[in-house]
């Protein structure tokens, strides 16, 4: 299993597996980083503009039409990070509350990837994340817990998914201006 510079698992064999399509994959198959990084790798982006800004891997990932992923590991700019809107590993949708700054996030962002360790070239490292709620995120960190594991959520996570729930309910509820006079 990978594991973090601190040696402790990160849940996964292989990061790759459990990654996303790139964040800078558009629509169209291009590659966002060579239009809008050109600066941060001349040589990739003077390649890429040679092929209208194609992506390196996207013509495999439409090709690949037998269930298998695209090979995000052959471009050196690829990135996949989370919306963090539920955990990977037990499903528990966040429930953030606008006006509670100091409430700790139910979903928190997990790397999968943490470089090529032991290569000179650290520069050349991916940036791979998923969501994953604080327990499983403990879990993942201090136990040999994994990713894809068929998990439920914790009991504590849901009973706070549920305490956020009825706050942000009783947020919404109607009072009328002599209600709020009162108090």
């Amino acid at each position: 299993m990978e594991e973090t510079p601190e040696g402790t698992p990160v849940g996964v064999d292989d990061p790759y597996a459990v990654a996303g399509r790139c964040d800078h994959l558009t629509s169209d198959g291009r590659c966002r980083y060579a239009l809008d990084h050109a600066e941060g790798d001349p040589e990739f982006a003077a390649e890429r503009r040679s092929e209208g800004y194609a992506c390196v891997v996207a013509d495999t990932e439409a090709a690949a039409t037998d269930g298998e992923s695209p090979d995000w590991s052959r471009c050196p700019h690829y990135r996949s990070t989370t919306d963090a809107k539920a955990c990977a590993r037990c499903g528990l949708e966040e429930v953030r509350l606008a006006h509670d700054e100091e409430a700790r996030p139910l979903i928190e962002e997990h790397h999968l990837s943490y470089g090529n360790r032991g290569e000179d070239d650290a520069d050349t490292a991916h940036e791979i994340t998923v969501g994953l709620c604080r327990w499983c995120h403990t879990k993942v960190h201090r136990s040999f817990a994994r990713i894809d594991d068929d998990a439920s959520p914790d009991p504590e996570g849901i009973a706070e998914r549920e305490r956020r729930r009825s706050e942000e309910l009783s947020e919404m509820g109607f009072r009328s201006a002599s209600e709020r006079r009162e108090e």
